[in-house]
């Protein structure tokens, strides 16, 4: 990946930290892992060498212990991440012919939904992005603490944030619901990722390049949609497009991948020092380019191993070392 982390951006995510059960090597078996975008995300991000603060409502119980301890384990900074007498919220995964994954969600009373105003402000001083979305944005009560946050942290100019809305459909009720919660946090963001699939359940009836636009004209600065093996592009206010393949692998799992995308993608923009909003707004298309192939490297790295296990610098560096082919985008 061009450029070097370094101590300079401090990053937040806020969101979910869940407990995935996976299935395990025997019928009717489940693993318990840390999962949950935003905890991915984080993840994701310290492996790579950024500086990364959590900011999840915690259970006080094994499960909650297990997410933290995972958490520390890995680097993540936790002095925002309070201790919530509400249980952990369960996903069951489950792996299709073609090892995409789909989940089915416990969430009724759990913690991550009860942010309070006082825990909200535990947000480092220091934040210089702030990564939010998937279920946590868009799931009451605690949904409008964190779109409180976002929005405070975007009026104050020198914070870039970004926002992946992972839509889940059987959470969302039905698109005219999804789309009235996703575009609120699309307001706030200057970097919106989403999936083709999340662009085609909320606006069924609109090409993904069409939803870019009209993301960008709500107060976006670049969208990147992403496309699994048709690779991914990216739109800008300014008009640009630019579209970059992907990779030639064997995928054990897509558990994960899009998260890795997005901490993969975050991290090049701030090794490149493209990821103030005044830089993003300003980004070269090389550059914007260079970032969404580190994205895609960085996700492709993890759909070849089992489960969410993004990759760390060292794993990165010895990928561009062997690069494997480029996929040619398929015609529409």
């Amino acid at each position: 990946m061009t450029g070097h982390p370094g101590p300079r951006a401090e990053i937040t995510v806020i969101g979910e930290a869940i407990i995935d059960l996976v299935p395990g090597d025997q019928p009717r078996t489940f693993h318990a892992v840390p999962g949950g975008s935003p905890y991915n995300v984080a993840i994701g991000l310290a492996r790579l060498g950024h500086r990364t603060t959590l900011m999840a409502r915690l259970a006080d119980n094994a499960f909650g212990r297990l997410l933290r301890e995972h958490a520390r384990a890995e680097g993540i900074g936790l002095t925002a991440a309070p201790r919530a007498a509400e249980p952990a919220t369960l996903a069951v995964v489950s792996l299709d012919a073609r090892a995409q994954a789909s989940y089915d969600f416990y969430v009724e009373g759990t913690a991550d939904w009860q942010w309070r105003a006082e825990e909200i402000r535990r947000a480092p001083a220091g934040t210089a992005v702030l990564h939010f979305g998937s279920l946590a944005s868009w799931t009451p009560p605690g949904n409008a603490r964190i779109i409180e946050l976002a929005d405070q942290l975007r009026d104050r100019g020198d914070v870039l944030v970004s926002y992946d809305p992972n839509v889940r459909p059987g959470l969302l009720a039905d698109p005219g619901h999804g789309r009235r919660m996703i575009e609120r946090a699309v307001r706030l963001a200057h970097l919106v990722k989403a999936s083709s699939d999340d662009i085609a359940w909320l606006y069924p009836d609109q090409r993904p390049g069409e939803v870019a636009g009209h993301w960008l004209r709500l107060g976006a600065t670049v969208v990147v949609i992403t496309a699994s093996a048709d690779g991914a592009d990216a739109f800008t206010a300014r008009g640009a497009a630019v579209h970059r393949p992907a990779r030639d692998i064997t995928v054990v799992d897509t558990v994960g991948a899009g998260d890795s995308f997005t901490a993969g993608l975050i991290g090049s923009l701030i090794g490149r020092d493209q990821y103030a909003p005044s830089a993003l707004a300003q980004c070269p298309a090389d550059q914007l380019a260079g970032a969404l192939d580190d994205a895609i490297l960085v996700a492709s790295l993890n759909c070849q191993r089992r489960g969410n296990d993004p990759p760390t610098t060292a794993d990165v560096v010895a990928a561009l070392e062997h690069p494997a082919p480029l996929r040619v985008r398929r015609a529409d």
